[in-house]
């Protein structure tokens, strides 16, 4: 099982910034064989709980930039007298996680997990967690982690009895299968540890104002001999914390006070005071993170990683700053167009592009029932059509009687090539080349050229245009400035197609794995979207876009499906957009969704504060569609994000 481990250190102690770098690589070392899964630590110094984490093995993990920079942060402050010795108290927990329920690569589910008065590591299985989040329907969940649970029910017991002893007896009592912990609070100075398998060790230095502990006796006599041979008399021996026990030590004088678990009893030198809520001695700081430290526009929210941005005096970026509004044509110019085509007898007179997402449905749906259209819709399969998708698309057809063509690709084919190029990607990492991710789609703008011929229709409708969703640092991460283009890629300049063809020819030298099977695929991919006519008609070039009116109105009209927990009617269930945006989101500190609500909050249509939220909400990766998407194109998703987490971050 997991690895934990710690140390206290009160006024006094004889160790300074370097003993505890080498006590935690030491302590992060010899635990490490209990879980190699992921790694974390909490350091409890100066009122703040610092917290750092990651999906990687402990060894991995001490050699991050990240991490060192992390412990410099954190350690810089701490502060020692003339002879070395603390000035005032500090603490530590650290864990090594060997993952049983809940994946690594969601930080979440890593240790310390953060509740909202408890931050702790757990060394074991809770095998009535699913039980217990149902008996308890107040208590909100978040996360996979079987841990979760076991320190949501300490904040909830320690509060209903006013006291932690209690709440530990009472969350023992609750939990079935094992549990060794060791947790901080942000009401109280406290390191709290209990266990009901016997799976801790401790050792108190009181001469020296330290106690230490750890999962086995062996790894804890390992270190004090190693680390804290000269601090520790020879007859001090570790001691068992065992089954059926808690102990509490107060971080500012570290004697360990141990109890039964299954006593029950009130009260305690370390009793939280309800009376007093507000004025807790400890906040806290996750550095796990570190996206929320990056500088964004203080107009809108895009950061300072964002390709080719500036700021000016006032923090504002250029894109702001030079902002106009596209003007859309209007429904009269619309409607002139489509007069032209409209039939008399009810044959179809329009092709409409019909993916089953929110733009292409409400489009869909104006084109018939406002404007009499009588369309055929056509949707290309590559593969990645989801399973929502299907359905909100069958919900619209039938209700509105409109014919469907399908065409489909060579689905194995087309995801073994989206799994080559992923491979190939993950040898040189560039955010320039992830579209190279979705060549494959882009075959649906020869689909719409064909179908133009043999229906003989001239008017193909593609319901986009949307200048929201303009998502010009795709192509700026491979040094391309776009030129305005109302979101058409067959109206990107000439320079335009010259620079993105000669940076995708330098990518294809330096990484010899992209001249893979895929190869011509992708040659197509870039002809039928940069080379080949493009005179198709762009719904939103003419409409405005709404949100909230085509979200409503799909709901209203066609009872729409969204992906499971989530309200959002973008990108849903879109595995290899969700994909892409957690590559741009871990390495750039930004996705899609953020450069969407910036162009909302210039366009005036939502305040920078309500973006900002939208976007925390947005880039929470949701890992059942990324799970679902590993599975149709062939990754092992842990291995494949637990790669994309170590590329090096823009920030």
């Amino acid at each position: 099982m997991c690895g934990i481990f710690g140390f206290v250190g009160a006024r006094g102690a004889p160790i300074g910034a370097a003993s505890v770098r080498d006590y935690l690589q030491e302590l992060f070392r010899l635990s490490e064989p209990r879980g190699q899964e992921a790694s974390g630590l909490a350091i409890a110094m100066d009122d703040v709980i610092h917290v750092f984490k990651r999906g990687m093995a402990p060894r991995r993990m001490l050699k991050t930039l990240d991490y060192r920079l992390f412990l410099n942060g954190c350690l810089d402050g701490l502060s020692t007298d003339p002879d070395g010795r603390l000035e005032h108290p500090l603490a530590v927990i650290g864990h090594c996680r060997l993952v049983t329920n809940g994946a690594e690569i969601v930080p979440g589910n890593n240790h310390p997990i953060m509740v909202d008065r408890t931050i702790g590591i757990h060394n074991g299985i809770v095998t009535n967690d699913q039980a217990l989040w149902s008996q308890n329907p107040d208590i909100a969940r978040r996360f996979d982690s079987d841990s979760e649970i076991l320190f949501r029910l300490i904040d909830h017991h320690a509060e209903a009895a006013d006291d932690l002893k209690t709440g530990l007896r009472d969350t023992f009592t609750d939990i079935e299968g094992s549990a060794s912990v060791a947790f901080f609070r942000r009401d109280a100075k406290v390191l709290g540890l209990a266990t009901n398998l016997g799976s801790l060790y401790f050792l108190e230095i009181a001469d020296q104002n330290l106690f230490v502990f750890a999962s086995e006796a062996h790894i804890l006599q390992t270190f004090v001999e190693r680390k804290m041979k000269s601090l520790v008399s020879s007859d001090v021996r570790p001691r068992q914390l065992k089954a059926g026990k808690g102990c509490l030590v107060a971080i500012d004088a570290p004697t360990p006070d141990v109890f039964e678990l299954d006593e029950r009893a009130s009260g305690g030198p370390v009793a939280a005071d309800r009376a007093k809520p507000a004025e807790v001695p400890f906040k806290v700081s996750d550095h796990t993170n570190r996206v929320s430290e990056i500088r964004r526009c203080t107009q809108c929210i895009l950061p300072e990683t964002y390709p080719f941005i500036e700021f000016d005096d006032a923090g504002v970026c250029q894109y702001c700053r030079e902002y106009e509004p596209f003007s859309v044509q209007g429904e009269g110019a619309l409607e002139e167009i489509l007069a032209r085509h409209r039939s008399k007898d009810g044959s179809p007179d329009c092709i409409v592009a019909f993916s089953g997402g929110r733009d292409s449905s409400y489009g869909l749906h104006r084109l018939k029932t406002h404007y009499g259209m009588t369309p055929i819709a056509f949707t290309y399969d590559w593969g990645m059509v989801t399973g929502i998708a299907r359905r909100n698309q069958a919900r619209i057809l039938g209700k509105l009687n409109v014919e469907h063509i399908l065409r489909a690709a060579d689905l194995p084919t087309k995801r073994r090539y989206i799994r080559k190029n992923i491979q190939a990607w993950l040898k040189n990492p560039h955010l320039g080349m992830i579209p190279l991710f979705t060549a494959g789609d882009k075959f649906f703008l020869d689909i719409a050229r064909e179908l133009k011929q043999e229906l003989n229709i001239p008017l193909v409708i593609f319901c986009a245009g949307n200048e929201l969703e303009r998502t010009d640092f795709k192509t700026g991460y491979a040094g391309v400035r776009e030129s305005k283009h109302g979101q058409v890629l067959f109206n990107f300049s000439l320079g335009n197609k010259i620079q993105l063809a000669a940076f995708y020819a330098s990518q294809y030298l330096r990484n010899p794995a992209y001249i893979n099977e895929s190869l011509f695929d992708s040659l197509h991919a870039f002809r039928s979207s940069f080379i080949s006519k493009d005179d198709f008609l762009y719904f939103f070039h003419y409409e405005q876009w709404d949100e909230d009116a085509i979200n409503q109105t799909l709901r209203r009209e066609y009872a729409w499906e969204t992906a499971p927990d989530n309200e959002n009617t973008w990108r849903i269930g879109d595995g290899y957009t969700t994909f892409m945006n957690y590559i741009y989101y871990t390495v750039g500190g930004f996705s899609e969704f953020d450069a969407f609500r910036s162009q909302q909050v210039r366009k005036g249509l939502i305040e920078r504060e309500r973006a900002i939220d939208l976007t925390a909400q947005d880039n929470d990766p949701d890992m059942n569609i990324l799970y679902e998407f590993a599975q149709q194109v062939g990754i092992n998703l842990e291995e494949v994000l637990s790669r994309i987490n170590e590329i090096p971050k823009r920030y």
